[in-house]
């Protein structure tokens, strides 16, 4: 036994130390495999199968394939050994595979045997395999529109092969399910189809009388048959036959004052209908001849917009307003309806003499004539000179000094000098022709004579004369000289005949104005006859560098080029409209725009309508101007007569307010139906100072005002005997201040008993007034003895019961008890010192009437002041006849302002006299003769 196992372990020992090696072969697999998957899923069908071979089988482990490895960029995939005897193997994804993510991938595998033992010692690896893998799709998308909705326009009458193409994707990864197969309308008894492309077209003739619009529902299919989820809306519009023309405007504009510029056609586009064009002009016009005189101008008087625009002074308006002393002007027609536009009207049967004390009689070599007209054409062949100004001889001779006339629509001016001046053949016709002169039009006319050059300035733009005559000076003569205003004075040969007026003008004329001695800047002229409203470009810096746009001087017509059709109408919808005036004219201005096209190769291809449109500017709110201050001034002879006079209106001030309907204002103070009072700044042209009742006496008293404050300022004043006039555009606070320098000196106070006068303001020559304030002046006067008394003590009850009502001053009972007192005193006074005594006992008869009345008055409550230093010696009669005197005064008072009392009597007047006299009153009690309303009587001591 012992020698068999002895056997057993050297046999077994020989086999370890000389056995051959076991894992002799690398396992091996193909070289390539295609793989496929379908996305969402976990196993990768692969061609070939994985399997993998190793020629050490049945070896244990050397013959057992125990791993495939992937090599390759994190890709998504493991291989498993289902069988590692056998060797086959599967590809499986670790998580699910999107073939929208991506459709492919690429890595690389290895087979590896279990080695030599259960440990995988000595393994061995294949051979490397690539590995390419598909992702198959799945239709999980459906088809999505690319657009929301989808809209087009067609024309009426015409078969389309195609409106408009729709599309839609999907977002599946195949070409089966991404690409759209079928598109389909699947609103009903519509009149379009649509083909498997998507492009839709009508299936009849539409017209635009019976739908202008159509509203149709789009779905589609991709290959996979997936219907949208969402279908598309298509509306398609339908237009009528193109024409040409300017299409989304509107004929009405509404323009608010106040607001700036206003865009008249924010959405207006020109319509070609798709012509070629090689160039657009267009040219739009404001209309606005039939506004004042000519457009919308500032309609302060002549001399005011002198004055605001820094005119040389000293120019004589021979065409004023008719007045009491400008009253040659009465007989001449005029046309109120302008906005306060002073305009006349000369119809070829009226003319007006100017007084000789206005006529310029210093007209040097330098002068300036200057008027607005408007004429036309004059009737008949042969027309007659019309004449708008003429110096002539008043009698015996029929010399023309100076004339401006029209002639044949040419406008002439005519000066002769006078022999002394100059004694040789100088000029003296100057001719213009004008196409301005008869086109019935209002314009601007100003000739600067700087002799022998005359200059003729027509809305601003300077003539020269096409024509200048020759002519000898006029010998000098005693004769007196006639200036009309619409025709010419003459004296017609013959002894019986008369002077009379001939070549009338037949015209409007408005500011007719010569100014001897200076010739006024075109600056001045421009701002003379500027327009305050016009057309503008809105965002000038934005306007394509390709237009080409220039306004006329007066910026009523603008004109726009280019040549490309897009550029032109974003610039035709920056065209606005502008009135500069606070408060302008309200009522429409006519907007007329022409338009001419041009295609290459030819002048005109497109025929255009020309449109016209209305701008209605909205009423302004009317300002309400107010003058308010102290009505009543009472002061002492000694400040009337004073160097430095009385001041009228040191407490004026003048406001204006304008009432806002907007919803705002019902939470800016104003009433529940959202109306308000708002203040606002605002110019003024006028403030007339008038003397009420007799005008002012030159050797008593006058209102001054010193020149010095006018200083800086765009005013002036004028004084007369009936009052005084400021004038010129500047703001209310100037006026304010102007105003309170204005004094009334009367050097004879004595004989003043009082002088009202009366103040109102004006914006726009009259068009907007103020209320009337009116201010009384009187002299204070010698102090009545009621100033002189004291309340010491009133009881309430009694103020209350006589005075409801009342909040200051003495009740008109109170002052009916003192005055009996005063009366009792004045007996006391005359009758003397000894019937002091018997002042007690008519106290207590007086206690008994007091009693049986329905009030009761204190003894206590009055002390009376008395100056002993007065004079109290006069007769009795006399102060009756002077008490007398004061009531009848007191009784032209009443009659004047009945609401007017007296002066309240109160504690700080009776401190005027040094020495005080205290006398107690009865108590007297005596009805009214108006009630609980009794005069107060005024005595003197």
């Amino acid at each position: 036994v012992m020698e068999g196992g002895l056997a057993v372990c050297a046999l077994s020992l020989m086999l370890v130390l000389f056995r051959p090696e076991m894992n002799k072969h690398k396992p091996w697999i193909e070289t390539s495999y295609h793989g496929v998957i379908t996305e969402n899923t976990h196993v990768v069908l692969l061609d070939p199968p994985l399997v993998a071979l190793d020629k050490d089988a049945p070896v244990p482990y050397a013959g057992e394939i125990c791993a495939f490895n992937i090599h390759g960029l994190e890709a998504p995939f493991e291989a498993v050994v289902l069988n590692g005897t056998s060797g086959e193997g599967q590809l499986r994804a670790r998580g699910l595979v999107d073939c929208e993510l991506q459709k492919e991938y690429t890595f690389i595998i290895q087979a590896h045997d279990c080695g030599s033992g259960p440990g995988g010692t000595e393994g061995k690896k294949s051979h490397k395999a690539v590995v390419h893998i598909q992702v198959n799709d799945v239709n999980e998308f459906a088809p999505v529109f690319r657009e929301a909705r989808y809209r087009a326009a067609v024309t009426e009458g015409k078969i389309y092969d195609s409106i408009l193409q729709v599309e839609a994707t999907d977002q599946d990864c195949s070409p089966q399910y991404s690409q759209i197969c079928n598109y389909q309308i699947t609103t009903a008894d519509s009149p379009f189809a649509i083909d498997r492309n998507g492009n839709i077209r009508n299936t009849e003739k539409l017209s635009y009388e019976r739908q202008q619009q159509y509203e149709i529902q789009v779905t589609a299919w991709d290959c996979g048959q997936k219907r949208a989820l969402v279908s598309a809306p298509v509306r398609i519009d339908v237009k009528p036959v193109c024409k040409p023309g300017w299409q989304g405007w509107n004929k009405r504009v509404d323009y608010e004052p106040g607001t700036g510029s206003k865009q008249l056609f924010p959405k207006m586009h020109l319509e070609t209908c798709g012509g070629p064009l090689s160039s657009v002009r267009t040219t739009v016009e404001l209309q606005t001849s039939h506004i004042g005189k000519g457009c919308d101008r500032e309609t302060y008087s002549e001399k005011s917009l002198q004055k605001l625009c820094g005119a040389s002074s000293g120019s004589t308006d021979l065409l004023p307003a008719p007045g009491a002393t400008t009253n040659w002007t009465a007989s001449l027609v005029t046309d109120s309806g302008r906005d306060s536009d002073l305009i006349f009207r000369f119809d070829g049967r009226q003319a007006a003499k100017v007084p000789d004390w206005l006529v310029p009689q210093n007209l040097t070599d330098q002068f300036t004539i200057a008027t607005w007209m408007k004429h036309g054409p004059s009737p008949g062949l042969r027309a007659e000179k019309e004449t708008l100004l003429c110096n002539s001889d008043k009698t015996e001779m029929n010399r023309h000094h100076y004339s401006l006339y029209v002639h044949n629509c040419r406008l002439v001016f005519l000066l002769r000098r006078d022999f002394t001046q100059v004694d040789t053949f100088r000029p003296a016709e100057y001719h213009w022709k004008l196409e301005q002169i008869c086109d019935k039009e209002w314009h601007y006319y100003v000739i600067n004579v700087e002799f022998p050059v005359v200059t003729l300035y027509v809305d601003g733009v300077t003539y020269d004369p096409y024509l200048v005559t020759d002519d000898w000076p006029i010998h000098p003569s005693q004769i007196d000289v006639q200036l009309t205003v619409g025709a010419c004075w003459v004296i017609p040969s013959g002894e019986v005949a008369k002077p009379r007026f001939t070549q009338y003008f037949r015209g409007s004329l408005s500011g007719l104005t010569i100014r001897p001695g200076k010739i006024e800047s075109q600056k001045v002229i421009s701002c003379l006859q500027a327009c305050k409203e016009g057309l503008d470009i809105n965002s000038l810096e934005s306007l394509d560098k390709n237009i080409k746009f220039h306004f006329n001087p007066a910026q009523s017509i603008l004109v726009m080029e280019g040549e490309d059709l897009e550029n032109i109408n974003a610039a035709v919808v920056k065209v606005s409209y502008i009135n500069s005036r606070q408060f302008p004219t309200p009522g429409i201005r006519r907007v007329h725009i022409s338009t001419t096209v041009q295609c290459f190769g030819e002048d005109t291809c497109l025929s255009i309508p020309d449109i016209d449109a209305v701008v209605m500017v909205l009423q302004p709110s009317e300002p309400r101007i107010t003058i308010a201050g102290v009505e009543q001034l009472r002061r002492p002879a000694v400040d009337l007569s004073g160097s430095s006079g009385l001041d009228l209106f040191q407490d004026l001030h003048i406001a204006s307010t304008v009432t806002r309907t907007d919803s705002a204002a019902r939470y800016a103070g104003g009433t529940c139906d959202g109306s308000s009072n708002a203040e606002i700044i605002h110019n003024l042209d006028y403030c007339d100072i008038l003397v009420l009742g007799e005008e002012l006496r030159p050797e008593a008293e006058s209102l001054q005002l010193d020149r010095s404050s006018l200083l800086g300022m765009h005013l002036d004043a004028t004084n007369s005997t009936s009052g005084m006039s400021i004038y010129g555009v500047d703001s209310m606070s100037n006026y304010e201040h102007v105003i309170r320098q204005v004094r009334y000196h009367h050097w004879l106070p004595a004989t003043l008993t009082q002088r009202r006068f009366r103040l109102t303001c004006s914006e726009l020559n009259g068009r907007y007034t103020s209320n009337e304030f009116k201010l009384e002046v009187s002299l204070s006067g010698a102090e009545p003895i009621s100033r002189y008394m004291q309340m010491v003590h009133r009881p309430s009850s009694l103020q209350h019961s006589l005075y409801p009502g009342h909040s200051s001053g003495v009740p008109s009972a109170a002052t009916v008890v003192i005055v009996m007192c005063i009366a009792a005193l004045v007996v006391v006074v005359v009758l003397g010192i000894y019937r002091i005594h018997l002042t007690h006992q008519q106290e207590a008869k007086l206690v008994e009437t007091t009693k049986e009345a329905d009030v009761a008055w204190d003894d206590s409550a009055l002390s009376i002041t008395v100056n002993p230093m007065e004079n109290l010696t006069q007769p009795q009669a006399s102060e009756e006849e002077e008490a007398s005197e004061e009531d009848e005064e007191e009784d032209e008072e009443e009659d004047d302002d009945e609401e007017e009392d007296e002066d309240d009597i109160t504690s700080a007047e009776s401190d005027d006299s040094e020495e005080e006299v205290d006398v107690q009153l009865p108590r007297i009690h005596q009805p009214s003769k108006r009630g609980n309303n009794l005069d107060k009587a005024t005595i003197s001591y």
